[in-house]
């Protein structure tokens, strides 16, 4: 049997953050046949494997329960419950006597809080099985329109963990050096727990662009010019890690806007990541502002090769993609949805001789 201390994701623990993982686990014996969690109960938690076999199934088209996969002895399930409170995508079953150990939602974030290697190393796994997920099913993709949309989906959700997957990489990098100074470690940390922040951002957008209607959360009015610099920065570091120059021609008019920040805030990413996708040799991203009474509107430019016509008039629509390897063209479904949401508009334009255009334009608040 594999002690909690012992499990893969834990065992590195310091000893504080290992004190507070043993008062937090709660060892649960299940006997062969009992349901651990079903699908749509509460995601209150995660689970990690001490002894014995435990099966995930899932219901799929049709009404046919299909099994994902089985979990042994230091195995962790339930882990996007740490990320959102929506309902349990899966059925977990015990198919042999079982002991698993429990860690309450709010115990583990408050875990993920304490250590960035706890955070990096739960990334890891989020992103380890929705590859093994995607590649299981791949064969299956081709064969039914229903799971071809399904590969897409994973696919994209893939693409747009890596960049901050990176960062959280080369950060944890740095705190694990010899000699790092406190404050560059300081520093490290914080950008890892910015980027737990983007990717817990991100599942919000699959479940925001999952649910039909507008938003349903109150817009906070801002101040335009003071949102897009808070966010310059970050941009500008994503960038320089892809030999890409964010220039930003001029800063925004200090207009007030009404918007989510977190969602504004993927919009600018999705954009600014696009555009690097297109120039995998490097370039250069452009970002302009325009005002009047009414509108502010923004401006994403890059030195790529342009859109080709065929795909152009279905950029926003879902997985449609444009010069790219990789990702399935969501990403531009959330802009759209979220720009719209704040009530403005988004569009693309191209001049002859220049990359693409990304426009988006937001209401002044009145």
């Amino acid at each position: 049997m594999i002690a909690i201390e012992s499990n893969a994701l834990f065992k590195n623990l310091p000893p504080k953050e290992m004190a507070m993982l043993r008062k937090a686990a709660q060892e649960r014996r299940v006997a062969a046949g009992t349901e651990i969690f079903s699908e749509g109960g509460p995601g209150d938690g995660i689970y990690a494997v001490g002894e014995g076999v435990v099966e995930i199934s899932a219901v799929v088209g049709g009404g046919e329960r299909r099994v994902l996969c089985q979990l042994g002895p230091g195995e962790i399930f339930g882990e996007m419950a740490v990320v959102d409170e929506m309902p349990r995508s899966a059925t977990a079953r015990a198919i042999a006597d079982t002991t698993v150990y429990f860690i309450a939602r709010p115990a583990m974030l408050e875990l993920l809080r304490c250590s960035a290697e706890l955070a990096f190393w739960t990334l890891q796994e989020v992103s380890r099985r929705l590859r093994e997920f995607n590649r299981a099913h791949l064969r299956e993709v081709v064969q039914a329109e229903r799971l071809a949309v399904l590969g897409n989906f994973a696919r994209s959700i893939i693409h747009d963990l890596k960049t901050p997957l990176t960062v959280i990489s080369l950060s944890a990098d740095v705190i694990c050096m010899e000699g790092v100074t406190v404050e560059r470690r300081a520093q490290a940390c914080d950008r890892i727990r910015k980027q737990v922040q983007r990717l817990s951002d991100m599942a919000e957008d699959v479940l925001d662009f999952t649910r039909a209607g507008p938003l349903e959360a109150g817009l906070a009015r801002m101040n335009y010019g003071g949102f897009v610099g808070g966010i310059l920065p970050e941009l500008r570091t994503d960038a320089e890690t892809r030999s890409v120059e964010i220039q930003a021609d001029s800063p925004p008019a200090a207009v007030e806007v009404r918007i989510e920040p977190h969602r504004l805030q993927r919009v600018f990413l999705n954009l600014v990541h696009n555009a690097m996708d297109v120039m995998p040799l490097g370039g250069k991203i452009f970002i302009r502002f325009h005002a009047d009474a009414d509108e502010i509107a923004t401006e994403v430019e890059d030195t790529g090769a342009g859109i080709a016509p065929e795909v152009a008039a279905r950029l926003f629509q879902p997985f449609a993609t444009h010069g790219k390897r990789h990702g399935t063209g969501l990403g531009l479904s959330f802009c759209k949805k979220t720009v719209e949401d704040f009530g403005g508009r988004i569009w693309v334009r191209q001049l002859p001789r220049h990359g693409a255009i990304f426009c988006f334009a937001l209401p002044v608040a009145k």
